[in-house]
């Protein structure tokens, strides 16, 4: 073994074909493939390589020293296809441990396949894990595929030529262009792979049955009724043909390979035919079977993985694509598949199933639909992608009980929302569901509020059922996206329109102010006992088309961004139906989306459907409400600043990094750090801790408050493992220090060591700011009331890091601080010091991955600034994963 860690030790990818490829550190039992490559490389391979033409002696000696197990100082990784070594990287820490050497061999027949960026991102991330900061390499000039490797990698590069070889230097650091050429590199390699899922040549059905109560038998109907475009492979040794297809008894019978295989088997033998379908070149595998678990399970991965195989589920409903072109019904759904732009992945598939059936009642219909089941492979965040590349794909919904990864989740939904809005259905908030979740998919539901933070932040839409995410995409089918969120409301019930403008303030949407000519015109249309102002009500004595013509007067208004009609039928007639015209009629540079609510009707969510337009009608006023300020709520997040977060040139996340490092290593591991050495680690990216005097005797501390100005604040010093501050305020003098002195001994007990004294000062209002590391989440910020009033009110907002300057300022006015900070003068100061103040804390915990918890608290505010007399951290051995580091789950 080489110097990898064991968290390096395995793991599996993708190539930029969608291939799948294991990637692990060389071993001295890879001696063979590793002298295979090399000796199988062309000779211009081998030049390029070694700069020249090696001798036999040069090649064996730079082999032995790739696979030497005790050179801590070398790092070799390889790709292995099934487990044929086709990759080489590795580098090796020159006289300077913040430089390496890296260099690169790939097999001839798969260059162009992006098997060296692959290994130059993970031997990247693995170098500065050890302090590396740049990679060093030297490249023939004429070399133009290796260059390209670097250049095009995202990382900074300087390249010098020297004569016939290119001098290139790699920073290591990682910014936002790395990271996004990253991901950009991960969606194509994803939506690449997933073609053999979602638009399959050919499909076997194994287990395919003759009877019509058998699931093996619902999924080949599905597949011929919907038209698959493909070739049907059934597989049953027991029939010579089903459903009017010639069936095979097993697939080494088949013609071809089958490109996706549909495993409808019992449990116990899942993983046979996984292994099977592997050896028959199957490339993607859909197991509806469930009930798998332990053995089973362990032996499926296995199987999918060591023949490079995708895998959808097991547990699952099956897989959807509407595509004209492809037609695939993959599932033991009833009534087909209505095509249409909606894109579905849901980890139960129940609640796919409802959904179908309501979109096919509304007229809508999806573009693919995934059932993801236990998630062993394909999740989420790989559909994210696939819709990111597939244009049929408008808008997306997502039901998931657990977030495999969320921070990549969120990187790919921010992407994603670009272009296309994203609903998530939530489910498992309530202990109760969470437990419910855990038997019925294995699953471990995310914290509501870190995964609110998420919904925020990646500016999804979220919805609490089903009726909700119709609603959305009804108004999204008919009426497109609000501009913002100025909302106006017109009825002809009085009382239902006070019903629907209260749901408009609970979705957070703003009243519209209606221009005078709109009232004006409003008033010539309305009895004097009318209300003109928003919201409008005509009362119940309005005729239908005087009442759409009111609608359609407010829809034109250039200050109304968005419009909610409640409406009763009377015996006058149903208001809702002139709408039509009216509205033609009307004509202006922006439609602003129109919702009718109708209560009473039969189906919570509809369409009533016009010559001009189809308007989306809701049984709630609640629903309308959601789906509107859900929409607003997107476009919002769409116009905010993606950019991350502008942080300060002096705040120096490397060297607080090197700070921490060394405490840990002074300490032998993690725990609890010294105020001291809290204030040294958060020095560097700018975050001042108040001064204070350390006093391990009684004496010491009465010389330190005589010492001071005024009245001081006495703090408990103890090596408890998880510290609590304990305080007193105030003192002065000598009777109140022993005072303080003997209440806090008395208090922290056995672990007391002494105090520390800094100045008293004068505020009243506090805020805690913190930051930990979740290990789903990764660093998440908190800001809440500090002190006290913190223990009594813990409620805080959170968001996850990294921040843009949007979640900054929104913590910084969220409620709470808002509560703190005031609307005095300084207020806009301390809001300021605020979002600076997290932004460093936000780097922090970004570019330090021991941290496992920091509180400062309490944070005061005082003379618009804000002071930070007390802080706590933990920091933690294990160092953690890149979320967004190329890796397949499993």
């Amino acid at each position: 073994m080489n110097g990898f860690e064991p968290a390096e030790a395995g793991l599996h990818a993708l190539l930029a074909d969608g291939q799948v490829v294991e990637l692990r550190a060389l071993t001295e039992r890879d001696a063979v493939e590793v002298r295979r490559l090399h000796a199988e490389l062309p000779q211009g391979d081998l030049h390029s390589r070694f700069l020249g033409v090696p001798s036999p002696k040069t090649v064996e000696r730079l082999l032995r020293h790739l696979l030497v197990a005790e050179d801590a100082e070398v790092v070799a990784m390889g790709v292995f296809r099934q487990r044929r070594l086709i990759g080489i990287g590795h580098f090796e820490v020159v006289d300077d441990p913040a430089h390496a050497e890296v260099a690169f061999v790939v097999e001839h027949d798969v260059h162009a396949k992006g098997v060296a960026t692959l290994l130059l991102e993970h031997l990247a991330f693995a170098a500065s894990r050890r302090g590396v900061r740049t990679f060093i390499a030297e490249v023939l000039t004429t070399n133009a595929a290796m260059l390209r490797v670097f250049l095009d990698s995202g990382l900074h590069c300087l390249h010098t030529v020297e004569g016939s070889v290119t001098h290139v230097v790699v920073e290591l650091g990682q910014d936002d262009s790395y990271s996004e050429r990253r991901a950009a590199r991960d969606r194509a390699a994803t939506a690449e792979s997933l073609r053999h899922l979602l638009a399959p040549r050919s499909v076997a059905v194994v287990g395919a049955s003759a009877s019509r109560g058998k699931v093996g038998n619902a999924v080949l109907r599905n597949l011929l009724a919907g038209g698959y475009r493909g070739t049907v492979f059934p597989i049953n040794p027991r029939t010579a043909e089903i459903e009017g297809v010639a069936a095979f008894p097993d697939l080494a019978r088949l013609p071809e390979a089958p490109e996706l295989a549909v495993l409808c088997v019992p449990a116990r033998s899942v993983a046979e035919v996984a292994e099977q379908c592997g050896r028959r070149g199957v490339r993607a595998l859909l197991v509806v079977s469930s009930g798998l678990g332990g053995a089973d399970a362990r032996e499926l991965v296995s199987a999918v993985r060591r023949w490079g195989m995708r895998l959808l589920g097991p547990n699952c409903f099956g897989a959807v694509n509407s595509d004209p072109d492809v037609r695939l019904d993959a599932t033991f759904g009833v009534d087909g598949i209505p095509p249409g732009d909606v894109g579905i992945v849901t980890q139960s598939g129940g609640v796919g199933i409802v959904l179908l059936s309501r979109l096919r009642q509304l007229g809508l219909g999806v573009s693919t639909l995934v059932s993801a089941g236990d998630k062993y492979d394909v999740s989420g965040n790989d559909l994210l992608q696939w819709w990111d590349q597939d244009e049929r794909t408008g808008i997306g919904v997502v039901y998931l009980e657990s977030f495999g990864n969320p921070r990549k989740f969120s990187w790919s939904a921010r992407h994603l929302g670009r272009a296309k809005p994203l609903v998530l259905l939530r489910g498992g908030a309530s202990p109760v569901a969470r437990r419910a979740a855990a038997v019925h998919s294995s699953s471990t539901t995310a914290p509501e509020a870190f995964r609110e933070a998420l919904l925020l932040q990646a500016g999804i839409i979220g919805a609490d059922d089903v009726d909700d995410v119709l609603a959305v995409l009804a108004v999204h089918a008919a009426q497109g996206i609000p501009r913002g969120r100025r909302v106006a409301v017109v009825t002809n019930a009085g009382g239902l329109g006070v019903l629907t403008a209260d749901a408009c303030a609970r979705a957070g949407l703003d009243f519209a102010e209606l221009h005078s000519s709109t009232r004006d015109e409003l008033a010539g249309l309305l009895p004097s006992y009318g209300s003109v102002a928003n919201p409008v009500d005509t009362t119940a004595v309005v005729e239908a088309p005087a009442f759409a013509r009111c609608v359609a007067l407010v829809r034109a208004d250039p200050d109304v961004d968005a419009l909610v009609v409640p409406v009763i039928e009377t015996a006058l007639g149903e208001p809702a139906g002139a709408l039509a015209d009216a509205l033609a009629s009307y004509p202006s540079d922006y439609r602003a989306p129109v919702v009718l609510v109708r209560p009473g009707r039969s189906l919570p969510v509809e369409f009533l459907r016009c010559s001009g337009e189809s308007l989306p009608s809701l049984a709630s006023p609640t629903s309308a409400a959601t789906a509107i300020g859900g929409l607003a709520g997107y476009q919002r997040w769409r116009e905010r600043s993606a950019v991350p977060a502008e942080v300060p040139a002096d705040a120096d996340a490397d060297a607080a990094r090197r700070r921490v490092i060394a405490v840990s290593a002074y300490r032998r591991g993690g725990g609890w750090l010294s105020f001291e050495q809290i204030r040294d680690c958060l020095a560097p990216v700018g975050v001042p801790l108040l001064h204070r005097t350390t006093c391990a005797t009684e004496q010491e501390a009465l010389a330190a408050v005589n010492a001071a100005a005024g009245p001081v604040v006495v703090t408990a010093l103890t090596d408890a493992p998880d510290p609590e501050v304990v305080s007193r305020g105030g003192v002065e003098g000598a009777d109140q220090l022993r005072g303080a002195w003997r209440d806090l001994r008395n208090t922290v007990g056995a672990d007391f060591r002494g105090v520390s004294v800094r100045d008293h000062v004068p505020s009243e209002r506090s805020l805690s700011v913190t930051a930990k590391h979740d290990e789903s989440f990764g660093p998440v910020l908190g800001v809440g009331f500090g002190g006290a009033a913190g223990r009594l009110a813990p409620t805080r907002s959170h968001r996850l890091v990294p921040l843009n300057d949007q979640d900054a300022a929104d913590l910084a006015s969220d409620p709470v601080a808002t509560a703190v900070l005031g609307a005095g003068p300084d207020a806009a100061s301390g809001r300021s010091a605020l979002v600076d103040l997290l932004v460093r804390i936000g780097r922090f915990a970004e570019e330090v991955p021991e941290l496992v918890e920091l509180e400062l608290d309490p944070v005061l505010f005082s003379g618009g600034r804000l002071l930070l007399p007390e802080a706590r951290m933990n920091i933690g051995g294990a160092v953690a994963e890149d979320p967004l580091l190329r890796r397949l789950a499993v």
